[in-house]
């Protein structure tokens, strides 16, 4: 899966998790840049990103990632395997 792919899903994933059909991810996307992007709306999009993508993040995964770009990294390096 490359990573422009991997993009494109996620752009979808978070559309549909903050209703808001003109958000587009990039590498250094973080929660600062989406207003409605709390603690809660976290967990609501990691499920969902693990839902799209057939996955599982780790407790330290998901800790871990300052931005969509460590997210889309993590996803890649799975699909490899």
């Amino acid at each position: 899966m490359i990573k422009n792919e991997i993009y494109e899903r996620l752009n979808k994933v978070f559309q549909d998790v903050f209703d808001d059909e003109s958000i587009v991810v990039n590498e250094n996307t973080t929660s600062a840049d989406i207003e409605e992007w709390d603690s809660l709306e976290h967990i609501n999009l990691v499920v969902a990103v693990e839902s799209e993508f057939g996955m599982k993040f780790t407790l330290g995964e998901t800790t871990s990632m300052k931005n969509v770009g460590e997210m889309v990294t993590i996803i890649a390096n799975r699909a490899t395997k």
